[in-house]
């Protein structure tokens, strides 16, 4: 129901007699069409009339949206919710009758996985139906979920350097810019290691964006990169969000290969750091909650020395090594 004044309820009748003004607010509260709000108050006139009603909404013959879920829908669409909700059937009944025909017609494109926004212009005509409309409800309303669509989700591209397609290999990923392009330079300059280390790819993780990139990694790599003999490090700024993003990344891509820390750069972050007068202090807010296995891959004194670091508020970027340490 909705409440409205009896200004706005008489509406050109405010200039009619007031007799006919009552009789037809009479007329409305017989047939049912409106209530009064009797905490509003009345006029003060003769007859009185209270100051504000409560609109009642004509009662609406769903029949026909019953008859259609009953005998129209393809099998594939669940109808309980809506013959219980046929008001929101009412609603979504253009966007369900697009999934009804496309399940009809070209259920078969479900066979290949396509990203969110191609299935859902397919579908809809719309290519944000899914990511910005109002797709997962109607997805959910009809008992499917995303899995059924067979689609994916698509995250930016992420960038890499290639030094060597052979394969098996070692990929660095690598959280800061800087670091990467320093990297980069090192190799392109015909050096074969970085630290001892011989990397045939460097990837940059830009921050924490990488742990998106890398979940969809078999999408997005070249094929030698999947090679399952390939191994796989992480380096990064030495602070909690850095481990958090090595630890992170490292439990979301378990599944594909395993990825170490790169440790000869970080213990010479460490080396390096003691020369330091004043490091930086820890940004407010980071996530202090480590699982804590990046420290398993370093010896007893690195790990003190690392703990103790974080414990003072203290971090060390990783651009503390440069092109001449490499």
């Amino acid at each position: 129901m909705k409440r409205q004044s009896l200004e706005a309820i008489l509406g050109e009748m405010n200039s009619a007699p007031y007799l006919e003004q009552y009789e037809y607010i009479k007329g409305l509260l017989d047939a049912g069409k409106i209530k009064p709000v009797k905490s509003s108050g009345k006029n003060g006139k003769k007859p009185a009339l209270y100051l504000e009603y409560w609109l009642i909404d004509e009662q609406v013959d769903y029949s026909n949206l019953e008859q259609e879920l009953l005998f129209e829908m393809d099998l594939g669409i669940n109808i309980d919710y809506y013959m219980h909700n046929l008001p929101v059937y009412d609603k979504d009944r253009e966007a369900v009758r697009q999934l009804h025909d496309f399940l009809l017609k070209q259920k078969q494109l479900l066979q290949t996985a396509v990203s969110y926004n191609e299935r859902s212009l397919q579908i809809w005509g719309y290519e944000k139906f899914l990511s910005q409309g109002n797709g997962k409800t109607i997805l959910k309303h009809c008992g499917l979920d995303l899995a059924f669509l067979n689609c994916y989700s698509t995250t930016e591209p992420f960038a890499y350097f290639t030094l060597t397609r052979k394969t098996p290999q070692k990929l660095l990923i690598i959280e800061n810019k800087d670091t990467f392009f320093s990297m980069r330079r090192h190799l392109l300059a015909g050096h074969k290691t970085i630290l001892g280390e011989e990397f045939g790819t460097l990837i940059y993780g830009s921050g924490k964006r990488v742990i998106s990139s890398m979940q969809q990694f078999a999408l997005s790599a070249e094929p030698y990169m999947l090679n399952e003999n390939n191994a796989f490090y992480y380096f990064g700024d030495l602070d909690y969000e850095g481990i958090g993003i090595y630890e992170n990344l490292a439990a979301c891509f378990k599944e594909q290969a395993a990825i170490k820390p790169f440790v000869a750069a970080y213990a010479l972050m460490l080396t390096k750091s003691k020369s330091i007068a004043k490091l930086p202090t820890t940004k407010e807010g980071q996530n202090r909650q480590l699982e804590g296995f990046f420290f398993d891959y370093f010896d007893g004194a690195t790990q003190e020395d690392m703990r103790k670091l974080l414990e003072q508020n203290l971090y060390i970027p990783q651009e503390i090594l440069t092109v001449l340490d490499y």
